[in-house]
């Protein structure tokens, strides 16, 4: 019997790219035993801004592959900064990370890449410029040149690989197929101009057999809060599920905000809604789900009343619309707001096309 090839894992790697003003742009990763340090840290001269945002990229990608070994800190910096709204960075950064880490092996030719993707946490709907890729291409003969192309193909003429998924890089299909995603909405009241709806995004997709047994809150991914806020929505999840009774060890989560700056715990309703409509628990509204609640107890199922619930059922009147399926606290309704005010708003709201309904519980929407 002969051995396996061992995994090519370099101590650093470098993937080329090109910025929107068409100057070439190298991205470095080098990995390095974790010492209970981030898993992910980046660097841009003069943007940490920028830095801040390769991190929650190279964090959302990593949820598509099959098994994450956090056990290893990745390090990577850009040599020069992009100019504002240049995005074609960001697939060199997800593949450095990849190539560091021995993920993705692409050869011994070297790499450079063009492209993004709003979607990077279902690894799909990468895009890119067709004129830079061949830019890269003219630039660096030899190198093996990834385009992200979501329709279409290669810039003709040029010998550049089109990218539409994460998961062509390794013959599989497209990740995103395996992907379940919902939204809900939630107010947001400061009691200013800025109020709004605010959405919460939660995408779940199966763990591997080689992932079961991990812990609930390990595989729920939130790049976009700080770690204070990453441990309030791990354990509201983990909890909520836990009253499911068979939803604990089966999915990796990757929960996303329209708007991080929020204070309190009155998202959370929305949070735990949107996960369960994302796993199939509850029946999808024709319009929107917008929810307002918290809990002590959501192992139990138990929903908790939330302060500023008259200002923020206001917001929800004058902006709900058709469709939308509204679900609020019923320990607010039975102690703080009088039954006349809840039926002018319901009236209103009914008005609108919608529909309300006061719960104590969730499963017994």
């Amino acid at each position: 019997m002969t051995n396996a090839t061992p995994l090519r894992r370099p101590a650093s790697i470098e993937c080329r790219t090109v910025l929107a003003d068409g100057r070439l742009a190298v991205i470095t990763a080098s990995r390095r035993a974790r010492a209970n340090r981030a898993d992910v840290k980046c660097a841009v001269p003069g943007s940490p801004a920028l830095a801040t945002r390769m991190q929650q990229v190279v964090r959302l990608a990593r949820h598509t592959e099959a098994r994450f070994d956090s056990r290893e800190q990745v390090v990577l910096s850009l040599d020069r900064a992009p100019p504002d709204h240049d995005r074609g960075w960001e697939l060199a950064a997800v593949l450095a990370d990849r190539m560091v880490r021995g993920v993705w092996q692409p050869g011994p030719a070297p790499v450079a890449a063009h492209g993004w993707s709003d979607a990077w946490h279902q690894g799909t709907a990468v895009t890119g410029s067709g004129s830079a890729a061949a830019a890269l291409a003219r630039a660096l003969p030899g190198t093996l040149v990834i385009c992200g192309m979501a329709a279409g193909g290669a810039p003709a003429g040029t010998d550049v690989l089109a990218l539409r998924h994460l998961g062509a890089l390794t013959g599989h299909s497209d990740p995103s197929a395996a992907i379940s995603t919902a939204r809900a909405w939630f107010p947001l009241h400061s009691g200013g101009v800025h109020d709004s709806l605010a959405w919460v995004e939660v995408s779940v997709a199966p763990l591997p057999l080689a992932a079961q047994g991990w812990d609930e809150e390990e595989t729920i991914a939130v790049p976009e809060l700080n770690a204070t806020g990453q441990l309030a929505i791990r354990q509201a999840l983990a909890a909520a599920r836990h009253f499911d009774g068979r939803a604990l060890g089966r999915w990796r989560t990757v929960v996303r905000f329209s708007e991080t700056r929020f204070q309190g715990s009155s998202y959370e309703l929305a949070l735990v809604m949107a996960d369960r409509l994302a796993r199939g628990r509850e029946f999808v509204p024709r319009g929107r789900l917008i929810a307002t609640g918290c809990s002590g107890a959501w192992h139990a199922g138990r929903v908790d009343a939330v302060q500023e619930l008259g200002a923020k059922l206001a917001l929800i009147a004058l902006q709900a619309a058709p469709g939308d399926r509204i679900l609020l606290p019923e320990g607010n309704i039975s102690g703080e707001i009088a039954d006349t005010v809840i039926a002018d708003v319901n009236n209103a709201i009914r008005a609108r096309g919608a529909t309300m309904a006061r719960i104590a519980r969730i499963g017994m929407i």
